[in-house]
């Protein structure tokens, strides 16, 4: 995609946008939040790896790399497509066979970046929805008793799965669903729950009697930069803030 708009854009059919619109703010809090999901993952990274000196350097250059695409996928569609004409789901731009100048004329790259989210989510889809029903199981069921097959192949699998399909079926439109997911529950997963999970275990640790040396009084090399509980309450805040200016958005949108 980076390279067909690089491509367009020095054929001379690139947009000309604006310097900055203050209305889109509220709106790129919600989206930023959602490109989190994207790398939430690379943390997990660091389980398999026996030493794990130098990780530190390795993983703020992985993530440096992935804000370099960040912004090099946004500003190539910043000067590529019209703000008017540009689709919430990015791909489908590459797929518009009626445009005057479209992107490409190469019918099957067409369809493979306008079936790509497809792949995408018919690949997680299923882990997603098995570890929605297990927690869903966990939440409500005991683990003491054993359940009949409705419940436990039936009732459950269906409460993960129909409300997906209901909303998948009542709208299409993805700016909303963006916009809800990512900055809404993409609030809660990547901000508070983190946050309130460290203050929580810190506290029981304390109550344990637990020190943050090793047992042979030397600080461990691998202890947070960030381990003041003043950042973790700054999370708190920042979340308000992102949830504050995305609902704001929506406001203004809907008026």
């Amino acid at each position: 995609m980076i390279i067909l708009t690089v491509i367009h854009i020095s054929r001379g059919y690139g947009a000309s946008p604006s310097f900055s619109t203050i209305s889109g703010v509220p709106n790129l809090f919600g989206v930023s939040v959602y490109a989190f999901m994207c790398h939430h993952s690379l943390p997990s990274m660091l389980t398999p790896v026996a030493k794990k000196h130098g990780m530190q350097l390795w993983m703020g250059g992985d993530f440096f790399l992935i804000l370099g695409f960040y912004l090099i996928l946004s500003f190539t569609a910043i000067y590529c497509f019209p703000l008017d004409q540009l689709q919430d789901l990015y791909t489908l731009n590459f797929v518009d066979i009626d445009d005057a100048n479209p992107i490409t004329t190469f019918i099957p790259i067409q369809y493979f970046l306008g079936l790509f989210p497809v792949f995408a989510l018919s690949a997680s889809f299923p882990i997603i929805g098995v570890t929605l029903r297990n927690n869903l199981k966990t939440i409500f069921l005991s683990p003491d008793r054993t359940y009949g097959f409705f419940v436990d192949r039936i009732a459950f699998p269906l409460l993960a799965l129909v409300p997906a399909v209901c909303v998948a079926l009542a709208t299409s439109d993805l700016g909303v669903l963006v916009s809800i997911t990512g900055s809404y529950a993409g609030v809660c997963i990547q901000y508070i729950v983190p946050a309130a999970l460290v203050l929580a275990s810190r506290k029981a640790l304390r109550g344990l009697g637990a020190s943050e040396a090793t047992p042979d009084g030397s600080v461990p090399i691998h202890r947070a930069l960030f381990r003041h509980p003043g950042w973790a309450w700054c999370v708190f805040g920042w979340s308000v803030v992102c949830v504050v200016l995305v609902t704001v958005d929506h406001i203004i949108s809907l008026s």
